[in-house]
């Protein structure tokens, strides 16, 4: 079957069932191997920029063409059976009108599979869905029974917690905004207490006097697209704003980067692995700490002595 990823979570799904896609989008990246396929897409917006550029560019892309363009001539040299897209976030990856308008001109015989994961279930339902269109439905099942497993094994550690910490998760940095889908669920899962938003919310917008009020106690920044390399290039988009160094969080240490571009935002089979790195964070006593090519002290990103984790 020739199928064609047009984002990094159907990629890492379709490989993690053992089979290769023909053609990614510019992002998928995990497997290394993906990386060699052919780019489907292309993003209007400069993945570089700092984050309140990049907040600007998608704005002005939404307002005119789109944040991404599909390569029709590459889409037609594939000849794909199976595209698979998602419908969760027009920002994040291209979405399913696009494609389906693609695969209309082109005139392709071939199947869309649109993902719309707000769930770690969801999530689970979708490597079945994908494992259906793919004929390697046995495999699905195999892969989803372990991630439960792994979960499983996470919600009863926390058991053995005496406490649930206050609990932020921002997955962008200017505007501030805070991360919904999976996440609250993910963090209570983790040991952790999420006042943020409602299991399945959007991800959205904060004022910042909001966070303060909150004052978590443990800190996860989590910029999606980015590495822990450029999230340390934006951290002044929150450690300049009034009240950073008042916050419990940075007072204790707790505050944190985790790989966005890698975990967390990644709806996939890695989203287990972000869910293990959240509670070595929530509750270091209980679990193993992440390794550092995941998350890193705040501290160590801007060059201040800290502990590593």
């Amino acid at each position: 079957m020739r199928i064609v990823t047009l984002l990094p979570s159907a990629t890492e799904i379709v490989y993690a069932l053992g089979l290769e896609p023909v053609g990614t989008s510019h992002e998928c990246d995990y497997p290394p191997d993906a990386a060699t396929k052919p780019a489907v897409n292309r993003s209007r917006v400069d993945a570089e920029a700092s984050s309140a550029e990049i907040d600007s560019q998608v704005l002005e892309a939404e307002d005119g063409d789109g944040v991404y363009d599909i390569d029709l001539d590459t889409l037609d040299r594939l000849d794909p059976d199976l595209v698979i897209s998602q419908g969760i976030c027009d920002v994040c990856a291209v979405d399913s009108v696009l494609v389906r308008e693609a695969v209309e001109k082109l005139a392709l015989d071939c199947e869309v599979l649109t993902t719309d994961p707000h769930s770690l279930g969801d999530v689970f339902a979708d490597i079945r869905r994908i494992g259906d269109a793919t004929g390697t439905r046995e495999r699905a099942d195999e892969l989803v029974a372990d991630l439960e497993a792994r979960v499983d094994t996470v919600a009863a550690t926390v058991e053995k917690a005496d406490e649930r910490p206050r609990v932020a998760v921002l997955d962008w940095t200017d505007p501030v905004m805070t991360a919904g889908h999976w996440v609250p669920e993910m963090v209570e899962l983790a040991g952790g207490s999420y006042g943020l938003a409602e299991p399945g919310d959007a991800s959205r917008p904060r004022e910042w006097d909001a966070i303060r009020e909150y004052d978590p106690e443990v800190l996860v920044v989590a910029p999606c697209g980015f590495d822990l390399d450029q999230t340390a290039e934006n951290l002044a988009d929150l450690t300049d704003r009034e009240g950073w160094d008042d916050l419990t969080a940075v007072l204790e240490g707790r505050a944190y980067a985790l790989d966005g571009h890698q975990f967390m935002n990644r709806p996939g089979p890695r989203l287990v692995d972000s869910l293990e790195h959240l509670a070595g964070l929530v509750h270091p006593d209980l679990f193993d700490s992440p390794p550092a090519e995941a998350a890193r002290p705040l501290r160590t990103l801007r060059g201040e002595p800290t502990v590593e984790l």
